[in-house]
């Protein structure tokens, strides 16, 4: 059952339980017990009624118990499922506002200068280890090749032209081995040379368009002749269906299929590093990687709060976050991230 399925089912009792100690346990880092809860919980229950909804979070993956103590705390998947779906965001506080804004607003024409003062002022400000990305880079491409860091997670390095590298980690579609994803670095290594990423996406997406012009009219005479029929016709798991027994068809027909075979399996390709390139340049909003999921870091007992920033055409062009122990504060560490990702946009988008 997923987190939140979990949630769901929970009764507001074990609810209010599960948020009490999670909450307890990120202001002190010390477990929460069940006596301290009957005197938070807001209606009135017994401290044995509190231990037994204890037992069933720990039973559920939620809660853990530390040995020397009776209390208990969050497991990883508990926290997750805590920042998932019951974390309050609060606003920025005008001190932390302040604080970031007076960072940039020395007019440095130096982005790096500007990064590392705001790296000093993260830390600073969340007593945590901060993390600065510098702006993507668009020069041509030299090299490129893709590491996998785990079933979920890829790197991608890229090599620039002018000696500048660049690790960008990434989530792989669905599916992907190793063996294709040096097949997709080998591919893209060939036509790379002397392109910036975006002239090599645009690249890729003009074969890809050739490719399916290609398959349309290969493939029309057997549609309209009642042969085959498109399945999920125009969509990425689409299907050319053959009617009928091969020996029925003609000769030619069957090169027909062969050809069709071949460019299917082409297109197949090339849609499949067109994703990996689209998600090597794509970032989402603030994002938290807890413990284990931390896996760029390897940091098992830390967690990562992190967003890409963007320039003035809403391209992402960067990151910044914080790392630090799982019970970071994360109900004011989320707005401080996500306002400085904004800032430091607004700032190289002006500059």
């Amino acid at each position: 059952m997923d987190n939140a399925n979990i949630l769901s089912e929970m009764t507001d009792r074990s609810r209010e339980v599960f948020q009490r100690i999670v909450e307890g346990y990120l202001v002190s880092g010390d477990p929460v017990g069940s006596r301290s809860l009957t005197r938070e919980m807001s209606e009135k229950v017994s401290a044995a009624t509190i231990r037994n909804v204890m037992q069933d979070l720990e039973f559920m993956g939620l809660l853990g118990s530390p040995h020397v103590s009776a209390g208990r705390i969050p497991t990883q998947q508990g926290l997750r499922m805590f920042v998932d779906g019951m974390l309050e965001v609060s606003d920025l506080n005008d001190a932390d506002r302040s604080r970031i804004e007076s960072t940039v607003q020395t007019n440095q024409p130096d982005v790096s200068a500007m990064l590392d003062n705001i790296g000093n002022a993260l830390s600073g400000l969340t007593q945590g280890a901060s993390l600065v990305l510098a702006p993507k880079h668009e020069a041509p491409i030299k090299h490129v090749e893709f590491v996998s860091l785990a079933p979920d997670r890829s790197l991608v390095v890229l090599v620039f032209a002018d000696g500048h590298v660049e690790n960008r980690v990434f989530n792989p579609p669905m599916g992907q081995t190793p063996s294709s994803m040096r097949e997709a670095a080998n591919f893209l290594n060939a036509m790379a040379e002397g392109l910036t990423i975006s002239e090599l996406q645009a690249r890729i997406g003009s074969d890809i368009q050739l490719r399916r012009q290609e398959l349309d009219s290969l493939a029309h005479t057997m549609v309209e002749a009642g042969l085959a029929v498109w399945e999920n016709e125009g969509e990425r798991n689409e299907r050319l269906i053959v009617r009928g027994r091969s020996n029925l068809l003609e000769e030619e027909d069957a090169e027909g299929l062969d050809r069709i075979r071949t460019l299917f399996d082409d297109l197949e390709r090339k849609r499949d590093i067109a994703e990996f390139l689209e998600l090597a340049e794509d970032g989402e909003g603030v994002r938290i990687f807890i413990g284990s999921e931390n896996k760029l870091f390897s940091l098992s007992g830390s967690s990562l709060v992190v967003s890409p920033y963007m320039n003035a055409d809403r391209k992402v062009i960067g990151a910044v976050g914080v790392i630090g122990p799982t019970r970071l504060n994360y109900g004011r560490i989320v707005p401080i991230v996500d306002y400085t990702a904004k800032l430091i946009g607004k700032m190289i988008s002006e500059g």
